[in-house]
């Protein structure tokens, strides 16, 4: 179940307790899974136990992928009920650190941004901007959310136009333009007697939803199973009655590749790629009860380990790295095949 479903549809108390739970039985996974928890029981209204969930990761002695995440999250929560001023200086924390990550900036310009901390919330912005998107040709999709927030936030200050905002601008795909979204008159066509405007207003306000659906509802994909070629030696050596599985390495990489085209031209949406291990893959074939050397095993672990975040999106963004780890950029690499 996603966090971002509605608290009518589903029991965010008992979502979060099953992912405690299952962040026990996989502690590789610990970190998505708690944050999914934590972001659970925000929803149900229980800030003080995702708080404990934050803090339970940042105390953690593995190492975090995503610390200035945790810290951004940490702080968003602990405003909301009531916590102002540890918030801020957690939040002064992620700034100057600096983090190469979009996210966190993200997270802590809004907050700043929904307790009506515009000017520290446009400053926020733009810092992340300067700093992720100087000289970069093309902004990544992860970065769209900072040129949108900063748009926004202008637009409520009443400032001009400038180059951030012409590149927010080229970077937005929906129908309804962005001035229009972010225009802070909005707000009052909403207690118009005019049903023209009422209607005109409704038909904004879906756009506006769907951009945040793109935005922030990511159910897990549709993934398909790597190994690279030091594990997938291994695990042929081991289970070689998976060995009519992989003919060889380079045609398991460009059947993983033939795959995901052949499901995205087909339609099917949020596509990506796991990686697996021999232990990992081991461990959940003994969790299931059946021998590692049977292939029907193989989907389900990709599925499995997709549901516990270890999902990469596919296809990779424009100049990223290739995602078989060949280090050369996809563009080059597998994505340079008709």
């Amino acid at each position: 179940m996603r966090p971002d479903t509605p608290a009518e549809n589903v029991d965010h108390t008992a979502e979060a307790a099953r992912l405690e739970r299952t962040a026990g039985l996989y502690p590789e996974d610990a970190e998505a899974l708690l944050l999914r928890a934590a972001a659970h029981l925000e929803l149900s209204g229980d800030r003080p136990s995702a708080t404990k969930l934050y803090d339970r990761l940042l105390s953690s002695s593995e190492g975090l992928d995503n610390p200035h995440l945790i810290r951004a999250l940490k702080a968003s929560n602990l405003w909301e009920y009531g916590h102002e001023a540890e918030a801020r200086a957690i939040i002064e924390g992620v700034r100057a650190s600096a983090p190469r990550d979009p996210a966190p900036w993200v997270i802590v310009a809004e907050s700043l941004e929904s307790h009506d901390e515009l000017e520290a919330a446009h400053d926020t912005f733009t810092e992340a901007v300067r700093l992720l998107l100087t000289d970069v040709a093309q902004p990544p999709q992860p970065t769209h959310p900072l040129l949108f927030g900063r748009h926004r936030v202008r637009r409520m200050l009443g400032r001009s136009h400038d180059e951030w905002d012409a590149l927010a601008d080229t970077v937005h795909s929906l129908p309804v333009s962005l001035d229009e979204l972010h225009d802070p008159k909005r707000v009052w066509s909403l207690g118009s007697e005019n049903p023209a405007e009422l209607e005109a207003e409704i038909l904004r306000l879906r756009a506006e939803l769907g951009a945040y659906r793109e935005a922030l509802s990511r159910p897990f994909p549709v993934a398909i199973l790597h190994w690279p070629a030091e594990e997938l030696r291994e695990l042929l050596d081991a289970y070689p009655t998976l060995a009519p599985e992989y003919p060889s390495h380079d045609e398991h990489l460009a059947s993983i590749e033939r795959a995901l085209r052949e499901l995205s031209s087909s339609g099917t949406p949020n596509l990506g790629i796991v990686t697996g291990t021999v232990p990992s893959y081991e461990a959940f074939a003994a969790s299931e009860g059946t021998s590692p050397g049977d292939a029907t095993l193989l989907p389900q672990y990709a599925t499995t380990l997709a549901a516990r975040g270890r999902a990469v999106a596919w296809p990779p963004q424009q100049g990223a790295p290739c995602w078989c780890d060949s280090g050369r950029a996809y563009g080059e690499c597998h994505g340079s095949t008709a």
